[in-house]
């Protein structure tokens, strides 16, 4: 049987959870498709999808080859448009997920700039304050402050490190007055961003002196942006990622509270797929977005 056929087939059926909507994506008959799945089976000597269910699901060792399969379908893609000289262009969907706040921030206006260089690519860009299993998804790309993948198939590669900090407007500070120690924190409203590690207490730093403080938000919410929002509304103080609130700290829309004292850092990392099975729509991508970053120097930015 065609050995091609059987890992096409069987990569959509990982996706469409069912082997006829496999069968149906590839237009082939349902038999056909039983016979792909089966034959595939039976060379490798292992069982890849679980048929108990309503829908199909993958064994362990399927997990594991859907990843590399689909790398290699996508290589195979890239491989067959490299030779027709009507795609010497990179072309493709690229797929990239990241937090709400870095997605509007950092990568949605880097499009156009991309866009020009490779028409051929198609950027989606799933904003998500959660991270997605790359291996069990179609994301190329993403983007998140984890300092190690449990998959020793996915690459991590240092992209920023970034300050938390706290930060007030100007209203509120007015009103409620800037706390002069840690401490004083206790008597204010804190917004939180509820996804953060430990988002209930704040361990700081200032040369050799440590300090810390329980917290009791005034507001917390899953989305840095809304905790943005509500702070420049005079909410309180909030606790981000300078790369959030930069601009804003600079326009003087917030100020900076407690600012000699240090939070634990974020870094900010890129993680793919092994690079060797990387299409090369994401070696573009990660190479740009590492290139703009440089030249820029966000980071000596976020982390002063």
């Amino acid at each position: 049987m065609d050995r091609y056929t059987e890992i096409e087939l069987f990569v959509q059926t990982a996706e469409l959870g069912t082997l006829s909507k496999a069968a149906e994506k590839l237009d082939i008959s349902n038999a056909a498709a039983s016979r792909h799945l089966a034959a595939l089976e039976s060379r490798l000597r292992v069982r890849l999808v679980d048929r108990n269910t309503r829908r199909l699901a993958l064994t362990n060792a399927g997990h594991d080859f859907y990843g590399r399969c689909k790398a290699l379908l996508a290589e195979w893609a890239e491989a067959e448009a490299s030779v027709n000289a009507a795609l010497v262009e990179p072309t493709g969907t690229l797929t990239i997920t990241a937090t709400i706040s870095f997605s509007m921030l950092h990568l949605a206006p880097l499009v156009p700039a991309f866009k020009r260089l490779y028409p051929g690519i198609k950027v989606k860009i799933i904003g998500a304050n959660r991270y997605y299993d790359i291996m069990d998804t179609e994301i190329d790309l993403a983007i998140r402050t984890r300092e190690f993948e449990a998959d020793s198939n996915i690459t991590i590669r240092r992209l920023a490190q970034t300050r938390r900090v706290l930060a007030a407007s100007p209203s509120y500070l007015a009103q409620r007055g800037s706390p002069q120690t840690v401490a004083d924190l206790e008597h204010h409203d804190l917004l939180i961003y509820s996804h953060a590690n430990h988002p209930n207490s704040m361990e700081f730093t200032r040369g050799e002196e440590r300090a810390s403080v329980k917290i009791q938000p005034s507001m917390e919410s899953n989305d840095g942006q809304i905790v943005r929002a509500a702070a420049l509304a005079g909410a309180g103080i909030l606790v981000q990622p300078k790369y959030i609130i930069y601009d804003d700290l600079v326009a003087g829309r917030l100020l900076p509270v407690l600012d000699d004292w240090d939070l634990p850092r974020l870094t900010i990392n890129l993680a793919f797929q092994d690079r060797r099975y990387m299409p090369a729509k994401t070696r573009l991508f990660i190479d740009f977005l590492l290139e703009h970053f440089k030249k820029e120097g966000y980071e000596r930015y976020w982390t002063r």
